[in-house]
């Protein structure tokens, strides 16, 4: 893949996917087994950024005394039970 940059989430974790099917075939040479790596090693990071973009922009729905509001979403609430 030589356009990592304007990739949607979808086609990074399907190619993702791909890379580490092709890896845990074991029928690989260690050359391109390497490249292979390198390339799953940025979908990933780029698949993370993306979800941590979109996590940014998730709001919550609380109940307040004074009826409904929104707070910004915090990942660190899911591990509170919050």
């Amino acid at each position: 893949m030589s356009d990592l940059e304007n990739i949607s989430f979808e086609q990074a974790l399907d190619r993702l996917e791909q890379v580490v099917a092709q890896l845990e075939s074991g029928d690989v040479p260690l050359e391109q087994a390497i490249e292979l790596y390198q390339e799953g090693m940025k979908l990933s990071s780029i698949c993370s950024s993306k979800l941590q973009q979109v996590e940014s922009k998730i709001e919550m729905l609380i109940q307040t005394e004074q009826g409904l509001a929104t707070k910004a979403f915090a990942a660190s609430q899911l591990d509170k039970g919050e």
